[in-house]
């Protein structure tokens, strides 16, 4: 199992596919319900909603594309700034992402119809990896504000044990994940959450109200569902995000693409169609927008297992958890250091994630439309932040701005011009 290269395709024996679909469920788990207890949604809801979303990906992409589809980290600044952290913004927020899934429901059926040409123009790899990467720094001043407080400052004894629940969290993950051996090595976020949750409540950091939660919630009943309400602000801030979507999409499937030496581009017109129809079913129920995750990206190459049937097991082992309403308000319970901790290395990963879209496709930043391009949406996006920009009224995600950023300087940089010879010697000799 450890020498040989498993393909979409193949099929794996029962017994050894159960552990293996468990090891993805461990290797999304972490930043499918982080998402949503960052964005005031239900957790188990989106958990439930996240193996749905995958069995629909799964049989619109005809078995052809390895991925699991969890809850989308781009739509947390959008999200917040419909809902102001209020749980009855929630349904307004639902419609939002429902319009983000039609819009990119749109685009999958133009790349079914014409090709993926378009997205290769429109998105080329120096695009698509910025887009990646300004995710994870956008996200960075949440994961920072999580591990200490909002005004960043270490002053009374309760800020020094939260900054040490988050240290410990942190640690705790990073241990694992470098020094751990065999399946221990794969579960760094799991892991590193259960430490820093028992060193929590030994500090006395998880409410009485979170313990009398999780005590008082039966095991088993459906997860909370919630109907979208239609709202015009809502559509103007959230549905954009869309473009997100389609260029995180479009890394990921080159990235497997890479992995396994196929070209899957002829499939990425259905693996937008799957990822749009599972993010619009999820809305409908109250879950969380879906994407592709990174996160089992890196299960699958560390196994050398491509195997869609996989999928298939984590998709029904998601549903299952998302039946028993005591890992809801378990998941809930999680205090916000810890929360902090193990997001610095989540969002770390997707900041880095984007760097290797830049080194696989061996994207040229000698060339200044590259380095302006890159720069200028890291950048923009990043001093934004999860705050955004309003304009006329209209609040503008770090995310959104960045992605939409790129995308537009390409276009326009690529209008004529060259860089000059001159200037490629010296970046090239580093004179």
């Amino acid at each position: 199992m450890e020498d040989k290269l498993y393909y979409p395709e193949d099929r794996i024996p029962l017994k050894r596919l159960i552990p293996m679909g468990m090891q993805h469920v461990v290797a999304m788990f972490g930043a499918t319900v982080l998402a949503p207890v960052l964005m005031g949604f239900n957790p188990q809801t989106a958990v439930f909603f996240s193996g749905v979303g995958t069995l629909i990906f799964i049989a619109i992409t005809r078995f052809k594309v390895p991925s699991y589809l969890g809850s989308s980290f781009a739509f947390i600044g959008p999200v917040l700034a419909v809902t102001g952290g209020r749980p009855e913004g929630i349904p307004a927020a639902l419609c939002g992402i429902a319009g983000a899934a039609l819009l990119y429901a749109l685009a999958a059926a133009y790349t079914m119809k014409r090709g993926s040409g378009w997205i290769d123009r429109l998105m080329p790899p120096v695009v698509t990896g910025s887009v990646v990467a300004l995710i994870g720094l956008n996200l960075a001043g949440s994961a920072v504000q999580n591990s200490v407080n909002a005004d960043f400052l270490l002053a009374t004894r309760h800020d020094y044990l939260v900054f040490g629940a988050a240290a410990f969290t942190f640690l705790a993950s990073a241990a694992v994940s470098i020094y751990a051996r065999g399946f221990l090595r794969l579960l760094p976020i799991l892991t590193g959450v259960v430490a820093g949750c028992v060193l929590s409540a030994w500090l006395g950091l998880i409410s009485p109200e979170s313990w009398a939660a999780v005590m008082n919630a039966p095991w088993l009943g459906l997860p909370p569902f919630q109907a979208p309400a239609f709202s015009l602000p809502a559509l103007l801030v959230i549905a954009p995000v869309f473009v997100v979507l389609v260029a995180e999409n479009k890394g990921h499937i080159e990235a497997i693409g890479g992995y396994i030496k196929r070209d899957l581009n002829p499939h990425l017109g259905r693996a937008y169609m799957g990822d749009a129809v599972a993010s619009f079913v999820s809305a409908m129920g109250g879950g969380t927008p879906q994407t592709t995750y990174a996160e089992n990206m890196g299960v699958m190459a560390i196994t050398r297992v491509f195997s869609v049937y996989n999928f298939l097991a984590a998709a029904c082992m998601a549903i299952l958890l998302g039946l028993c309403p005591k890992f809801g308000a378990l998941i809930q319970a999680i205090p916000a250091p810890v929360l902090g901790g193990v997001t610095l290395i989540l969002y770390g990963l997707i900041a880095l994630m984007g760097v290797k879209i830049w080194l696989d496709a061996r994207v040229d930043f000698c060339s200044h439309k590259n380095l302006i391009i890159a720069g200028a949406s890291l950048i923009a996006a990043t001093g934004l932040g999860v705050k955004g920009i309003t304009v006329a009224g209209v609040n503008i995600a770090g995310i959104a701005f960045g992605t939409v950023l790129a995308v537009l300087l390409n276009l326009l940089l690529s209008l004529g011009g060259a860089d000059d010879p001159q200037d490629r010697r010296a970046c090239e000799t580093g004179a």
